[in-house]
């Protein structure tokens, strides 16, 4: 049950959206987890800052799951978005953070997992 919660700096059109989507939707298994019951939300033109300057090609990715992994497969999903970013939008690793939230109950479809 992970929920990606991407924001980045770049206007993104249909197609990449979908692709992007498509290629997170593989992503997770290494933080085994399946496509399934994955949630994605993408905001694109969205304002950035990091070190106090604004970027004009960067992304925060937020990641929620049912759960937890290991640290290694946390680092293993970093390297696979930050590939897809600089794949489908051209944002480079060193302007993406992502951070992960594993949570204990879970909610969906009327009841807590």
């Amino acid at each position: 049950m992970p929920f990606i919660d991407l924001k980045v700096t770049t206007h993104l059109s249909d197609n990449t959206r979908e692709s992007i989507k498509t290629k997170l939707g593989t992503a997770v298994a290494a933080i085994h987890k399946s496509e399934t019951y994955l949630m994605v939300g993408i905001a694109d033109d969205y304002d950035l800052w990091l070190g106090g300057k604004k970027l004009d090609q960067g992304a925060y990715v937020s990641v929620s799951l049912y759960g937890n992994a290991a640290s290694s497969d946390y680092n293993d999903l970093t390297g696979k978005i930050c590939d897809i970013l600089s794949e489908e939008a051209s944002i480079p690793g060193n302007a993406v953070y992502v951070s992960y939230h594993p949570v204990n109950d879970w909610g969906w479809n009327g009841q807590n997992f």
